[in-house]
């Protein structure tokens, strides 16, 4: 059963959840020839045997209804001094590939300079509340060593190691 948040828990909540630190991330698929992406905190490594990842994507989202037709994406994990690309990503509207290098790598659009990448084939969409959780079976992947971008406390930042 859905019960409504009330609007003080909502809010406790966003500041909760404002406290995590998350990888920030470009999800990427291709309609025709057209690219289409948006920026993507909710990324996580789902399984190992298989390879699997998970991504919340907007139920209202553009790039959720090309998923769904093409029946594959890409996950560009971003890296430290990327927040640029991650803000163009994060805005509506349908130009956010324009001056934006990228290439097609298994099906899916692949930004270039992005350290990390992952193709997928979706394996299930699953309801979440205001989002749908995708499962993809990982097809492709590829990293270059560079620290990662990840967002905390609604700022862009870096992950560092601890210092003993």
């Amino acid at each position: 059963m859905n019960t409504p948040l009330t609007e003080d828990l909502t809010t406790v909540f966003r500041d909760v959840m404002a406290g995590v630190c998350t990888p920030v991330t470009v999800v990427t698929a291709l309609d025709g020839d057209r690219p289409h992406g948006t920026t993507v905190s909710a990324f996580a490594s789902l399984s190992m045997d298989p390879p699997m990842v998970l991504v919340a994507l907007d139920r209202g989202s553009d790039l959720l209804t090309v998923v769904r037709g093409q029946g594959r994406f890409g996950v560009n994990i971003l890296g430290h001094g990327q927040d640029g690309l991650a803000l163009t990503f994060a805005r509506k509207g349908p130009d956010k590939f324009a001056g934006v290098a990228w290439s097609l790598s298994a099906g899916a659009p692949r930004i270039t300079g992005a350290p990390g990448w992952v193709a997928c084939t979706v394996a299930d969409l699953v309801d979440g509340g205001d989002h749908v959780v995708v499962l993809g079976h990982v097809a492709e992947a590829d990293r270059h060593d560079r620290p990662p971008l990840t967002y905390h406390r609604r700022t862009f930042g870096t992950h560092s190691a601890e210092q003993e």
